[in-house]
């Protein structure tokens, strides 16, 4: 009969059977704004003695799982610095650069700490940053004092492989974390993928079950 939809939890299991993962999943971005993630969902964190280190990809596939109002900041910081990354992208010679945030947060006084040296590594290659986007001067000064911290978006040379793994390496110390995410990745596209069929944003279900 027309008209007749299956309940929720049946369209979540056939978008969550193995072998069909979500389209956005296999290389499309899912729409934005459906997202209820945090940042330290999607976030890599690296601890030492001097700093620590969180990194975020800015990567459609991963930013539009984000809740609305996360997602929105992240956006807009791109597009704040559009003009600083599509300069440090043609000197490179790359069209389509791979972006993440980078903070590094002091945990000492006058902590040093190097951002060049942040690598990822992908199936062995070790990706350096062709370019460094700093919001700030004290970003320059490689040092840090208790509590305070710095950010930067970092380009790579191609797009970070979200929807695989990969690790991130710095001071010796290193974090393999992002494979251990896709599970929370994959359910949260599958969420989005019901939320924007129904056309109810993230905030507004979590506000009907209030």
């Amino acid at each position: 009969m027309r008209g007749l939809r299956r309940p929720w939890y049946l369209m979540l299991a056939a978008v969550m059977l193995p072998g069909a993962r979500p389209a956005a999943a296999q290389g499309a971005a899912p729409p934005g704004g459906y997202g209820s993630l945090t940042q330290d969902d999607v976030a890599l964190r690296i601890h030492t003695a001097d700093t620590d280190v969180r990194f975020v990809p800015l990567d459609a596939r991963v930013t539009r799982l984000l809740a609305r109002d996360s997602w929105a900041s992240l956006r807009s910081l791109v597009e704040s610095r559009r003009r600083s990354i599509d300069s440090l992208a043609t000197a490179a010679g790359i069209s389509r650069p791979g972006l993440a945030l980078v903070t590094f947060f002091g945990q000492r006084a006058n902590a040093r700490f190097d951002p060049q040296t942040l690598t990822v590594i992908v199936r062995s290659r070790e990706l350096r940053p062709l370019g460094i986007v700093p919001f700030s001067g004290r970003f320059n000064s490689q040092q840090l004092e208790v509590r305070e911290q710095v950010s930067g978006i970092y380009l790579y040379e191609e797009d970070l492989p979200v929807n695989d793994s990969f690790t991130i390496s710095y001071a010796g110390q290193t974090s393999d974390d992002w494979q251990r995410k896709q599970p929370v990745l994959d359910r949260e596209r599958a969420r989005v993928a019901l939320r924007e069929r129904g056309q109810r944003p993230a905030d507004s279900a979590a506000d009907s079950g209030r």
